[in-house]
C-alpha cells in the first residue's frame, strides 16, 4: 500500500495498517476456531450434550470477527462500492467523490465511536453478560472492539482521505505541489 512522507502522518499510516492486518489475522483465525467450537456443539446435540452458551458465544463473536475484519478492508479499499461509475467518472471529479466518501466514513464511525464509549465503560463497571444459567458470557469485548476499531476505522478513513489529496493517482508514491 502506498504511504504519505509527511513523518507524524506517515508513522500513523503505518501503524493503522499494521494494526488493521493484525486485527485481520486474529478474526480470521478466530472463525476457523469458531466454526469448530459450533461443530462440537452440534456433535454434541446429536448425542444429547450440547455445549452451554453457544448462542451467546457465537453472538458476540461474530460481532468482533465482522468489526475486526472491516479495518482492513477500508484499508485495502474493498468496502462495498461502485468503482464501475468511479472509473466512468474519472479525473478529479473520481478523486473528489473518493475523497467525499472517505470524510463520510470518517464521519459515519466517529459517530459510532462517540455512542459506543459509554456502554463500554459501562459494560466493564457493571459487569454486563448475557446469558443465564450455566454460561454468562460478559459483552465488555465486543463493545470494547467496536470502540476500538470505531476508532481505527476513522484513522483509517483519514489516511485514504488525505491519499486522495496528497498523492498522485497514476503513480500513487509522488505527492502532488503543495503551495
Amino acid at each position: 500500500m502506498q504511504h504519505i512522507d509527511l513523518p507524524v502522518i506517515g508513522f500513523i499510516d503505518r501503524w493503522s495498517e499494521r494494526i488493521s492486518k493484525w486485527l485481520m489475522v486474529i478474526a480470521a483465525m478466530w472463525a476457523f476456531l469458531l466454526a469448530f467450537y459450533i461443530l462440537a456443539d452440534v456433535i454434541g446435540r446429536f448425542f444429547g450434550f450440547p455445549l452451554k452458551g453457544t448462542h451467546e458465544v457465537v453472538k458476540n463473536s461474530i460481532v468482533m470477527i465482522a468489526f475486526m475484519q472491516v479495518a482492513y478492508c477500508v484499508l485495502s479499499r474493498s468496502m462495498l462500492r461502485a468503482d464501475f461509475l468511479l472509473h466512468l467518472i474519472g479525473g478529479k471529479s473520481e478523486r473528489v467523490i473518493n475523497f467525499l466518501g472517505y470524510v463520510l466514513g470518517a464521519l459515519f464511525f466517529a459517530a459510532l465511536f462517540w455512542g459506543t464509549k459509554d456502554p463500554a465503560w459501562r459494560a466493564i463497571v457493571t459487569g454486563e453478560f448475557e446469558g443465564e444459567g450455566a454460561l454468562r458470557v460478559p459483552t465488555w469485548p465486543a463493545r470494547w472492539v467496536v470502540l476500538i476499531t470505531s476508532a481505527l476505522l476513522v484513522v483509517n478513513y483519514l489516511m485514504l482521505a488525505l491519499k486522495e489529496v496528497l498523492l498522485q493517482p497514476e503513480t500513487g508514491e509522488e505527492p502532488l505541489p503543495v503551495e
